[in-house]
């Protein structure tokens, strides 16, 4: 495998653990009632639609269909990939669920 090749294999890699990522944090939101493209707006508002988030949220299953995403899950998934705008809003959501309860 030459240089150029294990390049392309990397960035194919991270592009799909970024998508599990988004995916993750789709599933999250929907478990909890939230609405995943209104969260992501308010932690990047000046980014346009998210095209890998409404994929996404194509993958998503019902809540009753899914399996528990730990918040701590979410949180170190969002955190691996730098997202920590996003990662301050989830945590916003998460202090508003526990007051729920």
């Amino acid at each position: 495998m030459d240089k150029k090749e294990l390049e392309e294999k990397i960035i194919g890699q991270f592009k799909q653990d970024e998508q599990m990522m988004i995916l993750v944090f789709a599933q999250w939101c929907i478990n909890h009632d939230l609405e995943p493209a209104e969260l992501y707006q308010r932690a990047y508002p000046t980014q346009a639609e998210n095209p890998s988030l409404k994929q996404a949220l194509d993958l998503t299953v019902p809540k009753e269909e899914a399996g528990e995403i730990h918040d701590e899950t979410l949180l170190g998934v969002l955190s691996l990939f730098g997202n920590e705008d996003l990662a301050f809003v989830v945590t916003e959501e998460m202090e508003k669920l526990k007051k729920r309860k």
